[in-house]
């Protein structure tokens, strides 16, 4: 007789159907005699966490042979899953992490693309795990691995991940119940079930095929928009001769530098940021570097396009936009869908979008921030609707005035500072220079993420002299940069900063260059 129960885990996320193939899962076993016992554990929040689901099954003929009911466990237990299923590869690795995948026990069931959680989106740096690294872990571990891009199976067939993953459940026979079962199953469920026994049947004969494991894992990027030729383009051949004069190790950075700067802006703003990069290029002359050039055009081509609230409603309006969120959505051509803004500028947001004078007033004025602030507690706005996408369309043609608002004027006066000390150090202190300017990517984001990346970023320039007289001044500032993007509220770069402080200070005070 059998002496344990079937054990599976699926960890799925919101939106992803994790309850339906629960109730699939269920319907399938009592179908087939066997007693199941189902039981989840939410997450979060929207992408903050999957949520967990667990069932155990057991023939109900061995039951009674044996005169009782098995004993089902709640939760899984590390080392004595018989199947776990993830809905994309991160969560595979978590569920890893937790000790619920054993190389002597477990079939491994995983989607190979990636569901970007809040916290790797927000993240100073790049929150996101390596995908190859992740891909690896995730092989390697368990028993037996069926990996796929299940997301891509679901959008060939207009179905959704739980389809796909109960296809895959379904070919790789980790449970003792037939196809015909399952399809039994989705019939009887009701929901989409033409497309649903599509992406079933697909995902089912890619892993009874043993195509389910690639050689080669990648995230999927949309392709960039091809490099216009000069005759496509005669208006911008000044750029491209511009371009052409750098070295050409920072021609193609410089490119991709001046198309965003001519989408956020005109083409004279990617003059203007083509000349600072060739003041920079000047500076390393004939000595045969580029390392400065190619960092500060990087740099300087993200700094130069910040996002100040024209920017905002400019790419909130774009035909692509509404374009790839109907296609998220799988909306039928013609069908309507209603887009909602969930928008909460800050006094300062809205003072920086105004000209310079008027600005610095508000921000001065206390009475004035009390009255905006109670308009700036959060705005829905409907851009499907002709009142909505009116206003933020003509918040955003207010951009070919950019050049007068306050944050314009501030963000200008700050890129000419660092470009300064960029030239300043150079000469001497070449790799300083250059970690100086990679120090750029600490500042991003909108409103208070902007604000802590700039005050991160405004403590390591103020290091600058200090670190001109240290022989591993350009390690230490990378080092440094590594501690501010892991840690958001800056906490870990404050301790090492004081670490640095008392070092030099006890150095000074023996006579010891620290």
């Amino acid at each position: 007789m059998a002496t344990r129960t079937i054990k599976l885990t699926v960890a799925a996320l919101g939106g992803q159907g994790g309850g339906v193939l629960a109730d699939w899962l269920i319907a399938i076993a009592e179908a087939n005699g066997y007693i199941v016992q189902s039981t989840s554990v939410p997450g979060v929040a929207q992408r903050t966490g999957a949520t967990i689901y667990y069932l155990e099954f057991f023939a109900r003929a061995e039951a009674a042979r044996a005169g009782r009911d098995p004993v089902m466990a709640l939760m899984p237990v590390s080392g004595d899953v018989d199947c776990l299923v993830a809905s994309e590869l991160a969560e595979a690795g978590r569920a890893i992490q937790r000790g619920l995948v054993s190389p002597q026990r477990t079939t491994l069931i995983s989607s190979t693309h990636r569901a970007y959680a809040i916290g790797e989106k927000s993240a100073m740096g790049d929150g996101a795990p390596g995908t190859v690294e992740l891909l690896e872990l995730v092989r390697s571990q368990g028993k037996r691995a069926i990996l796929f891009d299940m997301e891509a199976v679901a959008e060939r067939h207009h179905s959704v991940v739980s389809a796909v993953l109960l296809g895959a459940i379904s070919g790789a026979e980790v449970l003792p119940f037939p196809r015909a079962s399952f399809e039994d199953a989705i019939r009887a469920g009701g929901l989409a079930v033409k497309t649903n026994l599509a992406a079933f049947a697909d995902a089912c004969e890619l892993v009874q095929r043993g195509g389910a494991d690639p050689a080669d894992v990648a995230p999927r990027r949309r392709p960039l928009p091809p490099v216009p030729t000069r005759a496509q383009t005669p208006a911008l051949q000044p750029l491209l001769e511009r371009i052409h004069g750098l070295p050409q190790s920072v021609q193609q950075v410089a490119l991709e530098g001046t198309r965003r700067c001519l989408d956020y802006q005109d083409p004279a703003y990617a003059v203007l940021y083509l000349e600072r990069v060739a003041r920079v290029a000047a500076l390393e002359g004939a000595a045969g570097r580029d390392m400065l050039t190619e960092a500060t055009a990087r740099s300087l081509a993200l700094w130069m396009t910040f996002e100040d609230t024209l920017r905002v409603a400019q790419l909130k309006t774009r035909r692509a936009r509404f374009e790839r969120v109907r296609a998220e959505v799988r909306a039928a051509p013609g069908q309507l869908i209603e887009v909602t803004e969930f928008m909460k500028p800050r006094v300062e947001e809205i003072a920086g979008t105004l000209p310079v004078v008027l600005g610095r007033r508000i921000l001065a004025s206390t009475r004035l921030r009390r009255w905006l602030n109670r308009w700036t507690d959060g705005r829905q706005i409907r851009t499907t609707r002709l009142g909505g996408f009116v206003l933020l369309y003509g918040l955003a043609g207010m951009r070919r005035w950019r050049r007068a608002t306050l944050r314009f004027h501030e963000e200008n006066a700050r890129m000419e500072a660092w470009l300064r000390r960029l030239a300043a150090l150079a000469p001497a202190h070449y790799e300083l220079a250059v970690e100086l300017a990679r120090a750029q990517r600490l500042i991003k984001g909108y409103g208070e993420t902007h604000e802590r990346g700039w005050r991160n970023f405004s403590q390591l320039v103020d290091l600058i002299d200090v670190l001109s007289a240290r022989p591993d001044g350009a390690s230490v500032l990378s080092r440094l940069q590594e501690t501010a993007l892991a840690d958001e509220e800056g906490v870990a770069l404050r301790r090492e900063l004081a670490a640095l402080a008392a070092g030099s200070q006890s150095a000074a005070a023996s006579g010891v260059p620290a």
